[in-house]
């Protein structure tokens, strides 16, 4: 193909209409789509490429990668080939003009800045979640339709692109390529950042570099690193600052100048961790978060800098007069960092700012509902503590400064859980190894204040009583923080067949308090005292644990609660009659609630609310491995999977799917065809475990009840059986080797988890095999059928037991 191409040319089925524009990389012509009628845009490479064949090899792959991405702020690609020799691409046509020809070498409005630079980083964070970087972002590759939306373009051309003409100057070559000793250089001078300059891989960072430099070009009309050479320009970029907005544009904000210098640090490891956290602070200067469905919109609320006043803030919360700057912790499946905003809560006032935070997990760290970090924040609401696992799968818990960039382990916490501050902001309180602990922030030093179980929760007054929950099978306690015995509290009605008492958080008189209570004829939201054990029911929660949810109180008058597992409601109470008042009103939706009512928000006690919202749940595509980790194929539809178990004899596999509605469903994979099933449609179902035939799954399912046992066989149009009555909650957890009895666990309250064998013939009545006052789980039977091998905290720690089977006598550790 000759590289000018005449009008009414045919290329594949696209019709050439009109040239209309040129550059290093090729020419691009108008045409028309003869199949799906439509005008496209065609723009035709050098045919030097095609002798290259690797590089030809990976601008294909690159561009069918870009065209995958079908993001709005990313030009859209339709169709890739060669003709003649030459190859081309063929996108969407876009009606309007470059970046560079909309600033014409003058400074654009601040507002008009922002809007355009947050879809650019929009834009950059979904190429970056698919593994592409750009690395050649500049004006003249972002393009502003006559609508106002901007698309970035040429996604990984600049790897194509050969050597510059030498006569051309430094401002105008479009796209330099040098070659070094270290590696390969490639980008627009002006834009590149410093590790591309040394010839150093150039990832995500380098384009939140170039993002940076094309902001302060915006906002200043001048280019951030500018001199008269080539070398002088390198020199800038590797070793000095920009000048300071503020000598060009008096009008631009402190705060969106810190985000530029932020973006342009010379260490990758400072800038920006990814271009969604530089989404998050961009919306912060906003006053908007509408990244994707993926923040919460705030209507009518405006930063600080621009000097206005609250308007719409009684539409956002209905008919509440609430004075909250909103905020929130946003966690987004299968990625590495949170973007935290913070709601305040006062009393009205005439000017307001929102505040939002990207807090970078450590590698490895899970955002799935039971597994999402739980959150605390200190008294005074600047510090923000939780727990995540690393890439190591060591857990810990990490204290996060909002005025700072860093997040710092805790040495020391390793395993913990639950944490929880004192009321002076001097100590963290957490569970490990079934002990109740406390860090001193300042010093390090951690101390152990009593024996406390796993844990599910804990609060501490300003008496110097923490009150806390030691887990399943237990009511609540309190010790003194100094350290002592815990005395309890309140008292699990067994013949009601409660199950925990948990979640507990003081009222504003550090005596009456809120928690949780689930199983039994009455789950909901309690107060209760510490000076009596009477106890009042708040919020009726249903008996299957759908609904189930911590509550905390505001210090501005509301309970803060989770319904459907997915809605933070906030609901005006008062805390001398221990009365709710009015009606409960939303405050976010798609909040991350565990399957145990664990709802992952906090509140200081000055009135800051943080949040983590999931956004759509992870989809998962199965794929074969070999004993090596070699990849060896994938199997099945890609879907929000949990969990699954193969059948012994690996040709069906169960699938236990997240669904829209929070509740668990069980799926069937056909190994050998790759087709899926819904296996059972009722319930929230977990645990599949197959018989040792592979015809039958036992699993559990909650229905209105706390989970228990059902049965169904694989083949026959046979509903599933409920195998016990209990309303304890019970759950398979293996089978006899001869597949004539089921090994299950089930938590009661006064001896929690224990492990229990229902016979599947007969009386079917079932016997307990493990049950201690300890927590024993996770039984299994040895293939010869003579010995029963579980988990136990007998010692204080989780530990592995064998006993005989199916008469156990002795345990040995």
């Amino acid at each position: 193909m000759s590289e000018t191409i005449s009008p009414n040319t045919t290329i594949a089925q696209y019709f050439v209409i009109s040239k209309i524009g040129e550059g290093g990389m090729g020419e691009v012509y108008r045409a028309r789509d003869t199949k799906l009628g439509r005008d496209v845009a065609i723009k035709v490479l050098p045919a030097a490429f095609s002798a290259d064949a690797e590089r030809l090899r990976r601008f294909e792959q690159e561009a069918q990668a870009t065209g995958a991405l079908n993001h709005p702020n990313i030009l859209v690609i339709f169709h890739i080939g060669t003709h003649d020799g030459a190859p081309y691409i063929v996108s969407e046509l876009l009606e309007g003009e470059t970046l560079r020809e909309r600033m014409a070498s003058a400074a654009l409005p601040q507002r008009k800045a922002i809007d355009y630079v947050l879809q650019i980083a929009h834009g950059l964070a979904a190429a970056h979640a698919k593994g592409i970087v750009h690395r050649d972002l500049k004006p003249e590759n972002l393009f502003i339709t006559n609508d106002g939306r901007v698309k970035i373009l040429d996604f990984g051309l600049a790897k194509l692109t050969g050597a510059a003409d030498g006569n051309l100057s430094q401002t105008e070559v479009p796209t330099r390529r040098v070659d070094t000793d270290p590696g390969l250089v490639m980008g627009t001078m002006g834009y590149m950042s410093p590790e591309q300059l040394k010839g150093r891989p150039a990832d995500h960072r380098s384009d939140i570099f170039a993002f940076g430099a094309i902001l302060y070009e915006m906002l200043s009309g001048k280019r951030a690193f500018r001199g008269e050479s080539m070398a002088e320009t390198m020199s800038a970029i590797l070793r000095e600052d920009p000048p300071d907005l503020s000598e060009t544009n008096k009008t631009v904000s402190p705060s969106l100048e810190r985000v530029i210098h932020h973006c342009l640090e010379k260490n990758p490891e400072e800038r920006f961790h990814s271009a969604r956290d530089l989404a998050f602070a961009i919306e912060n200067l906003s006053g908007a978060a509408t990244s994707s469905g993926q923040t919460m919109t705030m209507a009518g609320v405006a930063t600080a800098t621009e000097g206005r006043k609250i308007a719409g803030m009684s539409r956002l919360f209905g008919n509440a007069r609430l004075g909250w700057i909103v905020a929130a912790l946003f966690l987004l499946a299968l990625v590495t960092a949170l973007g935290l905003a913070l709601l305040y809560v006062r009393q009205p006032s005439p000017e307001a700012q929102v505040a939002r935070f990207s807090i970078n997990l450590p590698p490895g760290t899970t955002t799935v509902a039971n597994t999402a970090p739980v959150l605390a924040l200190s008294p005074d609401g600047r510090r923000l503590v939780f727990g995540a696992s690393d890439a190591a799968g060591k857990n810990q818990l990490w204290l996060r400064p909002l005025d700072s960039f860093a997040t710092q382990p805790l040495s020391g916490t390793d395993g913990a859980a639950f944490p929880f501050w004192s009321p002076d902001g001097r100590h963290i309180a957490f569970f490990v190894d079934n002990k109740l602990k406390k860090l001193d922030v300042g010093s390090g030093v951690i101390e152990t204040i009593c024996q406390a179980g796993s844990g599910q929760g804990g609060d501490w007054n300003r008496q110097g009583v923490i009150l806390f929950s030691e887990g399943d099978g237990t009511g609540l306690s309190r010790v003194n923080a100094a350290g002592g015995k815990p005395e309890g509290v309140t008292e699990m009605d067994a013949a009601h067949e409660e199950r925990v008492h948990n979640f507990p958080s003081f009222l504003p008189d550090g005596k009456h308090y809120l928690f949780h209570i689930r199983g039994g004829d009455n789950p909901g939201i309690y107060v209760g005292s510490l000076d009596a054990r009477d106890r009042k029911l708040l919020i009726p929660l249903s008996a299957d644990g759908a609904n189930a949810t911590r509550a905390v109180w505001s210090p501005q008058g509301y309970i803060l609660y989770a319904l459907n597992r997915t809605t933070l409601l906030a609901r005006a109470f008062d805390p001398n009659r221990l009365e709710l008042r009015g009606e409960p009103f939303r405050v976010a939706d798609n909040v991350i609630v565990s399957q145990a009512g664990n709802a992952r928000f906090a509140v200081s006690a000055n009135g800051v609310l943080a949040f983590i919202q999931g956004g759509a749940p992870d989809i998962v595509q199965l794929t074969w491995h070999d004993r090596n980790d070699k990849r060896l194929g994938v199997i099945g539809p890609a879907a929000p999977w949990l969990t699954f178990r193969l059948s012994p004899d690996e040709r069906f596999a169960a699938l236990i799917r997240d669904e829209p509605n929070r509740l668990s469903s069980l799926w069937l994979l056909d190994l050998l065809q790759g087709a899926t099933t819904r296996f059972i449609t009722e319930g929230n179902n977990n645990e599949p475990v197959w018989s040792p035939d592979g015809k039958q799954l036992a699993f559990s399912s909650a229905r209105n009840s706390p989970p228990t046992l059902f049965l169904k066989p694989l083949t026959g149009n046979v509903p599933e059986e409920r195998l016990l009555q209990s309303r304890f909650q019970s759950f398979p957890v293996s089978w006899s080797p001869d597949g004539k009895s089921l090994i299950y666990g089930m938590f009661s309250p006064l001896t929690r988890g224990d492990i229990w064998l229902l016979p599947l013939s007969g009386e079917r009545k079932p016997q307990p095999l493990v049950q201690t006052k300890s927590n024993e789980r996770f039984g299994r039977v040895s293939p010869d059928g003579n010995w029963l091998v579980y988990q136990s905290d007998e010692s204080g720690s989780n530990e592995i037991y064998v006993t005989q089977f199916p008469q156990p006598a002795r345990s040995w550790r």
